[in-house]
């Protein structure tokens, strides 16, 4: 598994998919909030986050930081599940808010939809602890020069 073009083993791409999650769970920022990051196959990535009051803003919701932040995850790693090589960047993203969100747990789901060489896109929706949306987004997600292997966090063995 040397690079995007190439299709990579079964095996190769849980251990590229692990990687990732090891990666989310490395970055300093994702310190700051109560979440964890499963990537069940390519293209595919879900978050859970707890929200709690201290994410909210003066009128008692969440504030759309952490919507952002939900949302740009789960579509930037259902991207990056398919990219082998390089580290992608986030460099357009649309927003719908469509529920408050208040303390508990929220599902972001990413779903890759388009591009596999340079430009990505990918959306992803948050779901309440009840199942209902609370919103949406989508994402543009561009290659950058950094190899995921030169990233501390993204540690593989046998690629």
């Amino acid at each position: 598994m040397t690079g995007s073009d190439d299709i990579p083993s079964a095996n190769g791409a849980q251990q590229h998919y692990r990687a990732l999650e090891r990666l989310y769970a490395s970055a300093p920022v994702n310190a700051k909030f109560a979440s964890t990051l499963d990537i069940p196959g390519e293209g595919q990535s879900r978050l859970r986050f707890t929200v709690t009051p201290d994410d909210y803003h003066a009128a008692g919701a969440a504030h759309g930081t952490i919507y952002f932040k939900m949302l740009d995850d789960a579509a930037f790693y259902a991207a990056n599940s398919l990219v082998t090589d390089r580290f992608l960047l986030t460099t357009g993203f649309n927003l719908f808010f469509s529920k408050p969100v208040r303390a508990g747990i929220v599902t972001a789901e990413g779903r890759w939809v388009s591009g596999r060489r340079r430009v990505f896109v990918a959306e992803a929706r948050l779901v309440d602890s009840d199942g209902e949306e609370i919103g949406r987004g989508t994402g543009t997600f561009m290659r950058s020069r950094i190899p995921l292997s030169s990233l501390p966090g993204y540690a593989v063995s046998g690629l």
